[in-house]
């Protein structure tokens, strides 16, 4: 009975502790930590990276010209049409228009080729694109250039010529019909001198080349109503033009006249003169209107005819 009781007494006191170990991971339910990581300690003995340099704005400036060159597309090289009238068509990198003292004037192609003028249709160059045409109411052929395309295509050829003694430069009723921008120039100073006159001219739909005048250019936009309106209006401007210089010239020539009247006591200067002033500064502002009705009447025209194509 002593061997038995004692196994009791030792399963009884063994049985807490065993119990405990089951219930432990149940009652915590947790999985075990890590075990944090170690602090690196500063390393003082790899010298440190000295920061880059600060970039002057020059320097910046540079950079950014560069990124934006980057981004520009690849450049082709141009290569400038020369058209003949026999049809022929050449392409070359330079075009030079050589105008020898003696002889006759030609093209040079890529410095090797030459080309008479008298051969040429059509070529451009670096500065824009021309044609050989023969000019209204002449029998000799002119370069011009092209200044706009469309329906209405624009040219214009630009002169070099003698001012006179005109105290004003130019014409009282301009170059080729309108002044500037459609011809007309300043003189020199103070009077008389060279000066650079620019005449225009159009063609509809590369047809022959005319005069760029109200009257011609009615003609052609006689199709468009808003066009037309606007032209109307520049010719009314046009002849109010007109008869403020024909008016302010009488007056002057009247005022002058009187003004070297032998009965006069002394030099004196006839309010005639004073009054013909104001009629010379009207024109001045109404050939302005004139010529911005002409610009917007071509611009209309063009714009309808291609929206309706």
């Amino acid at each position: 009975m002593t061997c038995r009781s004692f196994l009791f007494a030792v399963l009884l006191l063994g049985a807490p502790a065993a119990w405990a170990q089951q219930e432990g991971p149940r009652q915590l339910n947790t999985l075990p930590q890590a075990a944090p990581a170690p602090v690196a300690a500063p390393d003082t003995v790899r010298p440190q990276l000295a920061a880059p340099p600060a970039l002057s704005e020059a320097e910046m400036r540079q950079q950014q010209q560069q990124r934006q060159m980057q981004s520009l597309p690849p450049a082709n090289t141009s290569r400038y049409a020369v058209g003949l009238k026999s049809g022929q068509v050449y392409r070359a990198y330079d075009v030079e228009i050589k105008q020898p003292v003696f002889g006759r004037n030609f093209l040079l192609l890529d410095g090797q080729q030459r080309i008479d003028f008298d051969q040429v249709r059509y070529y451009e160059d670096e500065t824009g694109f021309y044609v050989r045409t023969t000019l209204p109411k002449s029998r000799r052929e002119a370069t011009l250039r092209r200044d706009r395309v469309g329906r209405l295509s624009l040219y214009s050829i630009t002169r070099t010529q003698y001012a006179g003694g005109s105290p004003f430069g130019y014409s009282p009723f301009g170059y080729g019909g309108f002044g500037m921008p459609y011809g007309g120039g300043f003189g020199g100073y103070p009077y008389g001198g060279y000066r650079t006159v620019k005449t225009s001219y159009f063609s509809k739909e590369n047809g022959p080349v005319q005069d760029l005048n109200v009257r011609n250019l009615s003609v052609a936009v006689s199709d468009n109503a808003g066009a037309s309106a606007l032209l109307a209006q520049a010719r009314r401007y046009q002849t109010i033009t007109t008869l403020s210089y024909v008016a302010a010239g009488g007056l002057l020539v009247a005022g002058l006249v009187s003004s070297v009247n032998p009965n006069a006591t002394g030099p004196t200067i006839s309010p005639l003169v004073y009054a013909g002033i104001p009629l010379l500064i009207v024109p001045l502002v109404l050939q302005g209107k004139q010529q911005n009705n002409i610009k917007q009447a071509i611009t209309i025209y063009n714009s309808d005819n291609n929206a309706g194509r």
